[in-house]
């Protein structure tokens, strides 16, 4: 009985040793929701069935609010939390050696992680270029601040391109990017299937780590700074910078907004090119704002601490596990081997299933923090990398 009640009194912020700061948990929480945003659209095979003018407007939002606002969100965070496990084992005694290694053999084991996620479910996957980037960035934790954003700034470089190309193909040819990007079953049987995501993994671990290089360097290059543990004491740095992060990050989707709305018809490559570049460069600021407007909130949701809070950081705290529910969610809804509704929802009726999932994980991450267990992911990812069954609270 002892596990569970320390489980919730940790949980629930208490003051102490042990005791985790809300916001990075409540915004891994709100993070989990635009993952399935962005995610369960390219699970149906027509995006555009249904109500044109929904699908249009959903579209619309997705342009603004989530399509490379996501990726760049979640790489933040979990830059954020590298810094966290540094000083979560320095404090415990560890010297630098020891932890980098620890953050390492982490990574090597997400990476693990996720081809068995891809090979059982999906062809999406975010923890295996995650992993991979925290084997390749741990070095990084011990540089100087400016090395640190100097390299985020270069790797800004060939991320931005890659994901500028990608949506530049579809919309040349008049074709919604989620199209272009689908990995709807179709037809296909489940060998076939097999097949094309074990060849393709690969190649899509490569480009995701191109992708979340930025972003998580800028995390790190924040927790230095513990914006998120301390939002009162960063007020304003964190006030100036969402507000313009987030004007910048919108400005720079409405371009490719207008071409996919087809109210800015026939583009010219001159001006195309620009609007499928500031896309994803300006989203990947719009994603980092999204966490500072959830540390902005996070004292205020704490002092006046409700059912949602509470939820949403227990979503938080189970995020790797909630990740994995999601695909799980998808593939049951969307295949052909399960609800087969990949035909049956366009754009507008994917991204209600994506609010719909993340209402069921959050109800799920809070009956597992009352009744005092973390996600099972959590708990593996722990037996596996730390080689130490025990509880820590900053994992």
């Amino acid at each position: 009985m002892g596990a569970p009640i320390q489980a919730r009194t940790q949980e629930h912020g208490q003051a102490g040793a042990t005791s985790r700061a809300p916001a990075p948990d409540l915004a891994r929480g709100f993070m989990l929701l635009a993952i399935a945003f962005a995610h369960a659209p390219l699970f149906v095979t027509a995006v555009g069935h249904g109500s044109a003018v929904a699908n249009k407007v959903v579209e619309f939002f997705h342009l603004l609010f989530v399509n490379n606002h996501a990726r760049p969100m979640f790489a933040f965070l979990f830059g954020y939390s590298l810094v966290q496990l540094l000083n979560s084992r320095t404090r415990r005694g560890a010297d630098w050696v020891t932890a980098r290694k620890l953050l390492r053999r982490r990574g090597w084991w997400l990476v693990a992680i996720g081809f068995v996620h891809v090979a059982l479910l999906v062809p999406i996957d975010i923890l295996a270029p995650y992993g991979l980037t925290a084997v390749l960035v741990a070095g990084m934790l011990r540089r100087q601040d400016s090395t640190i954003l100097w390299t985020a700034a270069i790797s800004l470089v060939p991320a931005t391109a890659l994901v500028g190309a990608s949506m530049w193909f579809p919309l040349a040819q008049g074709r919604s990017t989620f199209t272009a990007g689908s990995v709807a079953a179709g037809t296909k049987g489940l060998g076939e299937l097999f097949v094309a995501r074990l060849t393709g993994w690969p190649f899509g671990l490569l480009i995701g780590v191109v992708l979340v290089v930025p972003a998580v360097l800028l995390g790190i290059w924040a927790a230095r700074r513990r914006l998120l543990e301390e939002p009162e004491r960063h007020r304003r740095f964190l006030v100036r910078f969402t507000v313009i992060a987030t004007a910048v990050s919108v400005a720079g989707s409405v371009p490719t907004g207008l071409i996919r709305a087809g109210l800015w018809t026939d583009p010219s490559g001159a001006a195309s090119w620009p609007a499928v570049l500031a896309q994803p460069l300006t989203g990947y600021f719009g994603g980092i704002a999204m966490a500072g407007v959830v540390a902005l909130l996070a004292p205020l949701a704490v002092r006046r601490r409700g059912r949602l809070t509470t939820a949403v950081q227990a979503l938080g705290r189970r995020s790797m596990s909630m990740y994995l529910f999601q695909s799980v969610v998808f593939v049951a809804a969307f295949s052909p081997f399960g609800l087969g509704l990949q035909d049956d929802l366009g754009l507008a009726g994917a991204t209600g299933v994506a609010a719909a999932t993340w209402l069921v994980s959050l109800g799920i991450a809070d009956l597992m923090r009352r009744t005092g267990h973390r996600g099972p992911a959590e708990v593996l990812l722990r037996r596996l990398a730390y080689r130490d069954p025990r509880p820590v609270t900053g994992s």
